[in-house]
């Protein structure tokens, strides 16, 4: 879908995801090779465009809760893909001017059309770093240079965590990325799932796999997982669309309508 960590692209014409993520959401910045990878996925998920989208609309949700509602003031967003419309910097910097936003990407590309659109903001980066070495990202001295991680950061793993299967060890990367802030960030993950789903996403997920990129689907308790330490924002994981309203009603009220992405914000202990 959205991030772009510790994948590369299938050759230099190839398809990547964070390109293949951004023409779901209807941006420029990708190639033939990406879209014709999409096209692929599409045909066995005809949802497909209408999940990115939600899960780019849950970003903004987030944002807008973690500025205005809880304070945070610092955004560490992993796998940012390629820049489009609603990113964290403008979500984050229209309700809080002192907002300080930086993006991580193992994809070079991504993170050069980032640096072109942040060149302007001097409380805004893009840098390359991959998540499986968490220690390149905390210690990358444009990370340490803008963000101070002895004060509540707000760490964005959105629509990146299901392109590491379980022999890279996700859920002991989260955790060192985690016990690397301190009590009171919030960590925010977006996850595809199978749970509920037809056979159809699965078998999208094992076209995606073939055309783009490693892909796993992961079910709601292994999702819960990466959340070890933290305490749930109301309405705890749940699937989109509606992260919002079910947070302003504190439940999660209906499952009409919703697409196989979980989605949660939790409170490090």
């Amino acid at each position: 879908m959205r991030g772009a960590d510790g994948v590369a692209a299938v050759g230099a014409e190839g398809p990547n995801v964070a390109r293949v993520y951004d023409f779901f959401l209807g941006g420029a910045h990708n190639f033939p090779a990406d879209r014709e990878a999409a096209a692929q996925v599409e045909q066995t998920w005809p949802q497909i465009r209408a999940t990115a989208r939600v899960n780019r609309l849950f970003l903004g949700e987030a944002v807008r809760y973690l500025a205005g509602g809880v304070g945070i003031r610092q955004f560490l967003d992993i796998g940012s893909g390629m820049p489009t419309m609603g990113n964290v910097h403008e979500v984050a910097q229209q309700l809080a001017p002192d907002a300080q936003v930086v993006y991580v990407d193992s994809d070079p590309v991504a993170v050069a059309h980032s640096q072109i659109l942040l060149a302007p903001n001097p409380l805004a980066t893009a840098v390359e770093a991959d998540l499986l070495r968490p220690d390149e990202i905390l210690e990358h001295p444009e990370v340490a240079g803008l963000l101070d991680l002895g004060q509540p950061v707000a760490l964005l793993l959105v629509a990146v965590l299901h392109f590491f299967p379980d022999d890279t060890g996700p859920r002991h990367l989260v955790a060192q990325l985690r016990d690397a802030l301190p009590a009171g960030s919030h960590l925010v993950v977006t996850h595809a799932t199978g749970d509920g789903q037809s056979q159809q996403v699965t078998e999208a997920a094992e076209v995606y796999r073939r055309t783009t990129a490693p892909f796993q689907l992961r079910a709601r308790t292994e999702v819960l997982s990466f959340f070890d330490d933290c305490a749930l924002v109301d309405p705890g994981l749940v699937l989109l669309p509606g992260w919002e309203q079910d947070r302003r009603r504190g439940r999660s009220t209906t499952m009409e309508g919703r697409l196989p992405v979980y989605a949660g914000v939790g409170r490090l202990r």
